[in-house]
């Protein structure tokens, strides 16, 4: 049994009682009936409790966490499992004074109740309720913009040091609260090795849970897995640290020089390296993170140090929840549940339309079958894409490299470079960390990376950090890159096909977060169309309008046809199915109807398909009305699909009255018709 196991075994054992999925919530030892967090509006309330009473707060979150979540679906596991380090953190430092930095923010839920939001945490991910991460612009407790995994260590140095330059009195406290899984992405590793040679007194938190969303990978994960230090080792390190500097034999300019002569002579002895004490960084741990009394007492012990620490405290994913514990990866954002069962509550049962991304994983196994140059590479996310179809398949050709998306595009360059034909699944906004990994080391090369772009558009109640907005602007200035979104599952299949046939240059294709659009057998053949060719859908004698959509959002817009007929006005609509490169011949014919012409994409209005439409009359030199339908110049917040369609006029009703719109500006006659 791994070290990592039997610690895991006993921070499961350990702290306030299990709210067991059977039999409904218990409570620890010498609880009284009352609810210690429903007094508890901020911080300061938490911090005038007594520290015996900590298990008991503890426990009223899990309880409030699974109440909620079960409703009101949002990331339940990592909260669970981070509920201990969450409250000692904010028991011992004097928040928001000092700095709490989270990383991605899944793990942030009894953060929010902590702080001020209790009593609005109901709607936490609803459209004008809480954001799903940390934000700040919600809430002062909220340091930094929490979304994206691996930057809470850059940020939380640019805090602690910016705390020394301005010689505030006293100077913050400032923590990072990090990730095993996070901790592996490049930009940690930007920032420990930053942290080691600056002036800071930074403190780490390492929550290490042997989990991201799905089991963690990678040499770095194994070497957390057996990392240890002798019990008492660190407790004796510090105080004679703290022996020879009060007596004036060590000084902190010398410090560093004591951190590697220690470092030297434990490994010595032990025959053990220890990375970051490698890199001068302090390591205290691994700690069990659930023993609260434990971890209040570690970071009292270390909060006044100065120069960087890790401190690693190892919890459990769904701790306090036994459906969660034992399944922590589908517990991850599990959806409604049964708080007392644990059961997964599931539709009505009538046949619903597969999503996109195992329309994708699917057709990537039955290529791959096919093929045995195909290779799937994923960041840490095989179940979130799909791409686990193919790694319970064939294994030996897929890989997750982790958090580590500029690694998964060069890694994929590689692979294409001498001869497989790789396929690499990343989520629109996490794709956007590798930008100059695409034009440096595939586009330049015009290597044949399959770019397979999941959760592209508005993404629903994950909120501005994960729409996947921008992917269009910035893929399409990229010279030589093809990209292409399907309006439907079939043309997911027929893009896939497409792209595998062509070997000259990337190809990206961009499909929605959640279900296509028919219920129907979809395992159409698979066969590759002409590249850069769209479709007539609808095309009504001389119309009034021309609308031009790409992708699924095409649904949208045949509603809205259907609502303009009703007022009247004729729509003709064409589907272009590539951003890049446009299908000329298509263009030629709207362009030739001298009607104004409407563009609709799921994605930024701002140098997307509309652009590129507008580029393509102006080369021309014509001009022709054109009126551009996509998401605003502006982040746009949490909510449901459909609401937040609404609010950026991609609504059926939206488009209609855009349309009609653009129909009276240069048709006067046709303002009866609204």
């Amino acid at each position: 049994m791994t070290e990592h196991k039997k610690d895991s075994e006993e921070a499961a054992k350990s702290g306030d009682n299990r709210l067991s999925a059977k039999g409904g919530e218990s409570a620890p030892d010498g609880k009284d009936g009352t609810n210690l967090l429903d007094g508890i509006n901020s911080p300061d309330d938490l911090r005038a409790l007594p520290e015996s009473s900590l298990a008991q707060v503890c426990s009223d979150i899990r309880a409030r966490l699974i109440s909620e979540l079960s409703h009101n679906p949002g990331h339940f596991a990592s909260s669970m499992g981070a509920v201990e380090l969450t409250v000692a953190l904010h028991y011992v430092y004097n928040t928001p004074y000092d700095r709490i930095v989270w990383d991605v923010g899944h793990q942030a839920y009894a953060h929010k109740l902590l702080t001020g939001r209790r009593d609005r945490f109901a709607d936490n991910r609803k459209m004008g309720g809480l954001s799903g991460f940390p934000n700040p612009d919600e809430s002062e407790y909220d340091t930094f913009t929490a979304g994206h995994a691996s930057n809470s260590i850059s940020a939380a140095l640019g805090m602690a040091i910016a705390t020394q330059l301005k010689k505030d009195s006293p100077l913050r406290k400032v923590v990072a609260v990090t990730g095993d899984a996070s901790i592996s992405g490049g930009l940690a590793f930007e920032g420990l090795n930053n942290a080691a040679n600056s002036n800071n007194d930074l403190t780490i938190i390492l929550n290490d849970n042997n989990m991201s969303i799905d089991p963690n990978v990678g040499s770095l994960h194994s070497y957390l897995a057996h990392i240890n230090t002798r019990k008492g080792y660190n407790n004796l390190r510090f105080k004679v640290y703290n022996f020879l500097r009060r007596h004036g034999l060590i000084s902190e300019s010398r410090r560093g020089f004591i951190l590697r002569f220690n470092n030297a002579l434990k490994a010595a002895l032990s025959g053990e390296q220890n990375i970051f004490e490698g890199l001068n960084i302090r390591y205290f741990g691994p700690f069990n993170g659930h023993d609260i009394d434990k971890v209040v007492k570690v970071l009292r012990e270390t909060k006044d140090m100065k120069g960087p620490k890790i401190l690693h405290f190892r919890t459990r994913k769904g701790k306090g929840f036994a459906p969660a514990e034992a399944d922590p990866a589908n517990w991850h954002a599990p959806g409604k549940f049964d708080p007392v069962t644990g059961e997964r509550l599931t539709g009505d049962g009538t046949p619903k339309p597969p999503k996109y991304q195992d329309v994708f994983g699917e057709t990537l196994l039955e290529m791959a079958r096919e093929d045995s140059n195909i290779v799937a590479i994923t960041a840490a996310m095989p179940s979130g894409t799909s791409v686990s179809v193919m790694q319970e398949a064939i294994p030996e050709r897929v890989f997750d490299v982790g958090i580590s998306e500029g690694h998964a595009v060069t890694f994929a360059g590689g692979l294409a470079k001498d001869g497989m034909r790789p396929v690499v699944a990343i989520y629109s906004s996490f794709l956007q960390r590798a930008y100059d990994h695409i034009v440096h080391d595939v586009a330049i090369q015009r290597l044949p990376v399959i770019f397979a772009i999941d959760r592209a558009g508005l993404v629903g109640e994950d909120g501005v950090t994960h729409h996947g907005t921008f992917d269009i602007a910035y893929l399409r200035v990229i010279p030589g890159m093809t990209i292409a979104s399907p309006r439907n599952e079939q043309w997911l299949r027929t893009l896939m096909a497409t792209a595998m046939a062509q070997t000259d240059g990337p190809f990206a294709i961009r499909y929605p977060r959640g279900s296509a659009t028919s219920a129907a057998n979809w395992h159409t053949p698979l066969k590759a169309a002409p590249v850069g060719k769209g479709e007539v859908l609808h095309d009504p004698d001389k119309p009034d309008v021309v609308i031009l959509s790409v992708g699924p959002i095409a649904g949208n817009v045949a509603k809205a046809i259907d609502l303009l007929a009703e007022k009247g006005i004729k729509a003709a609509h064409y589907d272009a199915v590539y951003i890049k490169p446009l299908d000329s011949e298509l263009l030629d014919r709207a362009i030739g109807l001298n009607v104004p012409v409407v563009t609709v994409e799921d994605a930024s209005a701002s140098g997307g398909f509309g652009s590129a439409v507008a580029e393509y009359i102006a080369a021309k030199g014509l001009t022709r009305p054109l009126t551009i339908i996509g998401i605003p110049d502006n982040f746009v917040t949490q909510g449901t699909v459909p609401q937040l369609q609404q609010l950026c006029g991609l609504d059926p009703e939206g488009i209609c009255r855009t349309v009609q719109d653009a129909v009276a500006a240069v048709s006067p006659q046709n303002t009866a018709k609204q």
